[in-house]
């Protein structure tokens, strides 16, 4: 067994002092081919823009 820094009877201490909040909700990121794709349409649409 490794070395303990500290005694055990203050195991945890931080972790119980912190504050819970809950997971909230997010979006999820798009990513692989989608992302490309959208990324890509997005310049052409500014490149045909810019050009009329």
């Amino acid at each position: 067994m490794g070395k303990v820094h500290g005694s055990l009877t203050r195991a945890g201490k931080v972790k119980n002092q912190t504050k819970y909040v809950p997971k909230s909700d997010k979006k999820r990121k798009i990513r692989g081919r989608i992302k490309f794709k959208k990324k890509y349409c997005k310049l052409i649409k500014l490149k045909y823009k810019k050009n009329t």
